[in-house]
């Protein structure tokens, strides 16, 4: 992207906004949320999106000169002006042979932060339960990466860490298929702070011979011994550990609120949930753990997932730990 004069920021205008501009036109990214009328003078820019947060560049007062391409998947061309005479900013998008100019006076950040405790997606069978820990870590450390510490309360910076730890995150439990996986600079290398928070959480629930294995790995950080570990995860034997960081999941989402839902998908929704609760209550019965899950769509833009709900059912006591999925229809 190319700036002119912007380290001439009009009055009152947000430097943050501005770098995060510069961060998205960089990548080449640039996802409106148009409005259908501009009688507000407001038009979102999508900055981050996942099932922890919203976040949003606002263009304030805002009016548009040409068209933009909704379904335009290249890279794009960016240049900001700032027009003094007028004072308001010029913003000049090339997608392709399609240009257009976003005019606006001021440009605001807008972050909604949500309850993620019980989202759930199945994409990958085998271990459900470990790779929810591995995509929830993920959105966790991308809600830091992008919004900062102060978007993330004490238990999500320490879950955001084990992003970083190969024997539980995608090197060994990807959530998602391989192609959808962006792989940092040497994935197979766990952070300091990794190991400095799984010790901790190993210490809690006194999982002695985890823990040997834990200090073997940090002095001898080496493939083989991220994935011995991540066998010891899905063992019934060291169950602690994982109960453990599933309810600080649920325990750190639950301070945020719930995503609201349209008028026909909270009918739906509490239909499914009462089926789901049934269900559940049935099993219990027969002395069978069952958590509940669901999927939900974005509250900002209403997106290609649907509304689903999704019992984990826990099989009985085995060498190895495992769960089948069951949807509530």
């Amino acid at each position: 992207m190319h700036l002119q004069n912007t380290l001439e920021l009009l009055p009152d205008s947000n430097p943050v906004a501005f770098e995060r501009l510069l961060e998205l036109t960089d990548q080449g990214q640039f996802e409106m949320i148009y409005p259908d009328d501009l009688k507000q003078g407001k038009i979102r820019l999508i900055y981050m999106m996942n099932e922890a947060a919203e976040s949003f560049l606002v263009f304030e007062q805002a009016r548009m000169k040409g068209k933009y391409k909704k379904d335009f998947e290249g890279e794009i061309e960016a240049e900001l002006h700032l027009m003094k005479d007028q004072q308001e900013y010029g913003l000049i998008i090339r997608q392709a042979e399609n240009v257009f100019t976003l005019f606006f006076r001021n440009l605001t950040v807008e972050t909604r932060l949500y309850n993620y405790g019980e989202i759930g997606h199945f994409w990958i069978s085998g271990y459900e339960y470990l790779r929810q820990i591995e995509y929830k870590a993920s959105i966790i450390r991308d809600k830091r990466e992008y919004l900062g510490n102060d978007f993330c309360n004490e238990t999500e910076r320490k879950l955001a860490e084990l992003a970083d730890f190969p024997p539980l995150n995608y090197c060994c439990y990807p959530s998602v298929s391989e192609q959808y996986i962006f792989y940092r600079d040497d994935p197979w290398s766990p952070s300091e702070e990794a190991m400095d928070v799984m010790e901790e959480l190993l210490e809690k629930v006194d999982d002695r011979r985890m823990l040997r294995i834990l200090r073997l790995y940090r002095r001898h950080p080496y493939k083989v011994l991220a994935r011995y570990m991540a066998r010891m995860f899905h063992r019934s034997s060291h169950d602690k550990i994982v109960d453990l960081l599933q309810e600080m999941i649920v325990e750190a989402a639950k301070t945020y609120p719930k995503r609201r839902l349209q008028t026909d998908e909270k009918v739906r929704y509490e239909k499914l949930r009462k089926k789901a609760e049934m269900r559940k209550n049935e099993l219990e019965s027969q002395g069978i753990r069952a958590t509940i899950f669901c999927e939900e769509p974005f509250e900002a833009v209403r997106d290609s997932v649907d509304l689903k709900v999704y019992l984990m059912i826990w099989k009985r006591r085995t060498f190895n730990r495992k769960v089948r999925i069951e949807e509530i229809i």
